[in-house]
């Protein structure tokens, strides 16, 4: 095979390809009997399941998942009010298509957090935009952006991004600023984009958390207006997962 073909292949960025037809030259023998069509169909599967890696990778440099979790590692425990039929619904991401919510609850510990991560990492796999934040640390930088006069873009960012994951819920009040910044972030996605809130409280302690009646009516609508929900229980795995190591 011409080098002038491989060089061609990679500077239209045709790396899969290239990768592919250079094994096939290695490996003559293994090929062969295979006809034009086939070897033709060979090289294109490569060159697409090596992009289909790459965007799997900056999908997940993007989430910034804060923990490496899937589902095919989740503890079913009884305890802890999973069911693996929910769970294994979740992961066909029809209700992110659908720009559907879900709403995650549970005792601190019991692995909330691990939940949310599976199912972002798990939509990224299947080529879902995810992003995961700290509530806290999102209104903060959006706080910051209406300062530096980024504030519209990172709005559209957030607005464009399939699945949110929102943790930490409930933990701080609200500002007035930061009550109008979530209903903004809220109000973009509603009925479009699918958000992960994860929170220790119930959710029907909610309502206090935002501080205002007029916003707490407006973003807990849009919230879980036909949300799906996990209500986890059980004791903290942090705390399982001490006592096993000092066992």
């Amino acid at each position: 095979m011409s080098p002038m073909v491989m060089k061609q292949l990679t500077e239209m960025k045709l790396t899969g390809m290239a990768q592919a037809l250079s094994s096939q030259m290695e490996q003559p023998g293994t090929y062969e009997t295979l006809s034009f069509s086939e070897r033709l169909s060979l090289l294109v599967s490569h060159e697409h399941l090596v992009r289909e890696q790459r965007k799997q990778k900056r999908l997940l440099q993007k989430a910034r998942l804060r923990l490496e979790a899937s589902v095919h590692d989740i503890d079913w425990q009884p305890s802890r009010n999973l069911e693996r039929s929910r769970i294994t619904q979740l992961s066909q991401n029809e209700w992110v298509v659908r720009g559907q919510n879900l709403l995650i609850t549970g005792p601190c510990g019991c692995g909330k957090t691990y939940i949310g991560c599976a199912l972002g990492n798990n939509a990224c796999q299947q080529g879902y935009s995810v992003q995961y934040w700290r509530l806290s640390r999102l209104l903060a930088d959006l706080t910051h952006g209406r300062a530096d006069g980024s504030y519209r873009k990172q709005l559209m960012d957030l607005s464009r991004t399939q699945l949110l994951i929102l943790d930490d819920w409930g933990l701080e009040p609200l500002s007035p600023a930061h009550r109008n910044d979530l209903l903004e972030v809220m109000d973009d996605r509603y009925g479009k984009s699918a958000t992960v809130m994860i929170s220790q409280l119930p959710t029907e302690e909610w309502y206090g958390c935002v501080g205002d009646s007029t916003l707490a009516d407006a973003i807990l609508d849009r919230l879980m207006h036909n949300a799906h929900r996990l209500e986890m229980k059980g004791e903290s795995m942090r705390k399982r997962r001490t006592q096993v190591d000092t066992k």
